[in-house]
């Protein structure tokens, strides 16, 4: 995305602008969504692993060749990928999205049972990333060189090697295990009704653990925009007026080093719906994240490739949402590119 100056009066054509670039993102997505489709076929018809005998399981040994061809043709399993692909996307097309073997329940209903879930850990995580990603990043900046500014940045050049499923262990040790401030994992207490101080209670660890994991490439990136918009010559101009540290640091270079902190959240998709695949395994949190393993394990690509295909469009949204989201608060930003 390249950055120009905005024509003075020219400003009513914003919109204009940003309607274009999300018809356009929209226009290319749809053949990236349906590469990705086809190319979870493709894999499913090369997988050394047979769906029949992961639909069958121990029972296998006891069906006969004519009960497993038949059942092969009814999943529709003897029919050429590219059939197979052109009747899943045609189903797509009038909402049916087929049927998991591996669940025996229609994907849609499995999607509507547990998406929520899981967009819930998602956006409470993000949250917490952002907000503890601007708070020490910011003191972290404006206290440079010394020993806040220092740990925070130690601190994030350490966790940015350690994978989400590794401080899921360590909070459920310490604050499950140790400490027995929280629990350990599912979505309520064995045996307690589902309600919201269930649901908070147990949410809080793993949003905790999915907003650290996320949180130091966005603490490190706001520190170091944060640095160079004090350098620029608007804050300068600002403190030669005798402005107060924290008016000058809050109110004028902050906001100029929001601007590329939003475009670094849409890059940080893929990898948020990654930790969230492995924080909801290690927590048990009922979300998509133990379907897609399931599915995997289980060759149930009906499934499969309907997780895959909401994944690549929450990447693609979240890009487009970030460059809709920079357009909009910095006129220098154009929409062209």
């Amino acid at each position: 995305m390249s950055v120009r100056l905005w024509p003075a009066g020219r400003l009513g054509r914003r919109s204009e602008a940003v309607l274009w670039l999300v018809l356009r993102r929209l226009a290319m997505a749809v053949p990236v969504l349906l590469l990705v489709s086809f190319g979870v076929f493709l894999l499913a018809a090369a997988s050394p692993f047979d769906p029949i005998h992961q639909y069958y399981g121990v029972q296998i040994f006891n069906a006969s060749s004519a009960d497993v061809a038949r059942v092969r043709a009814e999943l529709g399993l003897d029919r050429p990928v590219l059939l197979r692909f052109w009747d899943w996307s045609s189903g797509l097309v009038t909402g049916d999205l087929g049927v998991s073997r591996s669940m025996r329940r229609p994907v849609a209903e499995v999607l509507a049972e547990r998406l929520p879930w899981t967009l819930l850990l998602a956006a409470s995580g993000l949250g917490f990333a952002v907000v503890l990603s601007l708070v020490t990043g910011t003191v972290a900046a404006w206290r440079q060189g010394g020993w806040f500014d220092r740990t925070i940045t130690a601190l994030g050049h350490a966790l940015e090697g350690i994978p989400p499923f590794v401080l899921a262990l360590l909070a459920i040790a310490l604050f499950s295990l140790g400490l027995g401030w929280l629990p350990v994992a599912g979505l309520t207490d064995a045996g307690s009704r589902l309600g919201a101080g269930q649901v908070i209670e147990h949410l809080l660890l793993p949003a905790v653990v999915l907003g650290v994991s996320q949180a130091p490439w966005l603490v490190l990136h706001v520190r170091q925009s944060l640095l160079a918009a004090l350098t620029e010559d608007h804050v300068t101009g600002a403190r030669a007026r005798g402005l107060r540290e924290r008016v000058v640091v809050l109110r004028h270079a902050l906001p100029t080093a929001l601007l590329p902190f939003v475009a670094v959240l849409g890059a940080r998709v893929p990898e948020l719906v990654t930790g969230a695949v492995l924080v909801e395994e290690v927590f048990s949190w009922p979300g998509v994240a133990s379907a897609v393993v399931t599915a995997a394990q289980a060759a149930d690509y009906p499934l499969l490739a309907v997780l895959t295909l909401l994944a690549t469009a929450a990447v693609l949204l979240g890009s487009l949402l970030a460059d809709v989201a920079a357009v909009l608060l910095d006129p220098r930003v154009s929409a062209d590119g």
